[in-house]
């Protein structure tokens, strides 16, 4: 597994990622901005309390809230843009590392949008309802930060990858499989993540990562299969 990483991180000097990570960030940077500019609005022409002080102290913690919500919510937000490019960045590093392997299996945009939205949107779900004790309970917060993303960019990431190579049925069974070794790996993309500035170049790593991890994996055999 570590093999798998320090390969990913090597793969940030193909052109192709490098392209396609400053696009993704162009757009999720944008949509942050956006919402920035539209909380400064609002925080700028709302009156809360008659006593400047109080007011003051409000906008204060309506900027530390938006702050802190765009850290929290920032995985989410970029994995689902990266999605619609998860194809290049697999293509950029099979390219380099895995020359000689078949072309991918031609899943329908809708699957892999419906898969990436499905869990992102349990990923925002779960992290605000997690809030409390991200802010209440130091220490324990990040142990069960890691721990939840953990769970679930291990299961986005593999699934996102795994489509590429095997039918739905066959992808989600190899997860079950492996479990314990996804969600290690889920975990470590999470700690990307959780680091600023290099969560910069976290889902670019996290897919060039997964992707050498599931080609290290043995596939199930066909008995394995549904009938």
């Amino acid at each position: 597994m570590f093999s798998a990483f320090t390969r990913a991180v090597a793969d940030l000097s193909v052109p192709g990622l490098r392209r396609v990570l400053a696009l993704g960030l162009t757009i999720a940077i944008t949509c942050f901005a956006a919402l920035w500019i539209a909380v400064a609005l609002v925080l700028g022409q709302t009156t809360f309390f008659a006593w400047r002080p109080l007011n003051w102290l409000a906008d204060l913690l309506g900027v530390a809230a938006v702050l802190g919500l765009t850290w929290l919510l920032f995985p989410a937000v970029v994995t689902i843009v990266m999605g619609f490019f998860v194809e290049r960045i697999a293509a950029a590093v099979e390219a380099r590392n895995y020359p000689g392997i078949a072309p991918p299996r031609q899943a329908s945009m809708a699957e892999a949008t419906v898969t990436t939205a499905r869990l992102m949107g349990l990923s925002i779900l779960l992290n605000l309802l997690a809030l409390p004790v991200y802010l209440f309970l130091p220490g324990l917060n990040f142990f069960v930060f890691l721990g939840l993303n953990g769970y679930l960019f291990g299961r986005e990431y593999f699934e996102v990858v795994a489509l590429r190579r095997l039918e739905p049925h066959a992808a989600r069974a190899l997860r079950h499989r492996f479990a314990g070794r996804v969600f290690v790996a889920g975990t470590a993309i999470a700690g990307i993540f959780a680091v600023p500035l290099v969560n910069l170049l976290a889902p670019v790593i996290a897919t060039a990562f997964m992707l050498h991890f599931f080609e290290g994996l043995p596939r199930l055999q066909p008995q394995l299969r549904p009938s």
